[in-house]
């Protein structure tokens, strides 16, 4: 079982995953299909994982079926949203992808309604996470198009707070550097994110990615971070319940 974090080059900064299992190839968002085409070269893709139904995740869609004839997976909230799906995946299913590893499929509303993530798992132990536009490096997804910030909130505070530190995480898009100004304009005194963010800085972002893990993201995600006094203290307001801070860090992060 191997994961491939692919860069897209493309304005808005998206990852395509590429994985090989036991089980066959597994293409998650496909951007640029002959990037994907490229990768494989002889080797043959038997299906597309889309997390959700927004275009820059499904573009790669029609010309890699056309290539390769290969099926197309997708939440079962995505009917009539994304077009050609062969199988509609259903919150809890649990897809064996040999040699002991597994992917289960996550119901994560939020930015969108058709909105699923992968909990690959080696032995029923969480091992990764695929998140789409859920959660990011140091944040989490918009909800203006599609979604509901309230929903956003129950997806990140109940499915994803508790697990394990050491679950990596794999978002849809490379937003690091940008998220981590955020993160330090809302808790600058959070020495992980700083020193987070020095070491990112010194990085090339379109070569060099850096991979979090759920341990990270609990220290300088500040999505992750609501009860923090700094964070609650610079909303400037009497923001006292997890949601109501959480929903404030969104609209800012909206405008930022």
């Amino acid at each position: 079982m191997k994961i491939n974090q692919i860069y897209t080059f493309s304005h808005l900064r998206n990852f395509s995953y590429i994985l090989e299992t036991d089980e066959g190839i597994f293409c998650v968002d496909p951007y640029d299909p002959k990037q994907v085409i490229d990768f494989l070269g002889e080797r043959k893709l038997y299906a597309i994982i889309n997390t959700h139904e927004h275009g820059d995740h499904t573009r790669g869609n029609h010309e890699l079926v056309k290539f390769y004839n290969c099926q197309v997976w997708a939440h079962l909230n995505a009917k009539g949203k994304i077009e050609g799906v062969s199988r509609f995946l259903d919150k809890g299913e649990e897809i064996s992808l040999g040699s002991g590893w597994q992917m289960e499929i996550m119901d994560t509303p939020g930015h969108t309604f058709a909105h699923l993530c992968l909990l690959i798992k080696k032995n029923q132990n969480p091992f990764a996470v695929i998140t789409g536009d859920t959660l990011f490096n140091a944040g989490v997804g918009n909800c203006y198009n599609g979604g509901d910030p309230k929903v956003l909130y129950s997806t990140i505070s109940e499915q994803f707070i508790n697990l394990p530190g050491n679950v990596i995480l794999y978002p849809g898009h490379e937003y690091l550097e940008s998220n981590l100004s955020f993160c330090l304009d809302r808790e600058p005194g959070n020495k992980d994110a700083k020193q987070l963010f020095e070491e990112v800085t010194n990085l090339n972002m379109e070569t060099d990615f850096f991979s979090t893990n759920m341990e990270i993201e609990k220290k300088i995600n500040p999505f992750m971070r609501l009860d923090r006094p700094e964070i609650r203290k610079n909303l400037k307001g009497n923001y006292k319940d997890p949601e109501e801070v959480f929903l404030r860090l969104r609209d800012l992060r909206d405008k930022w």
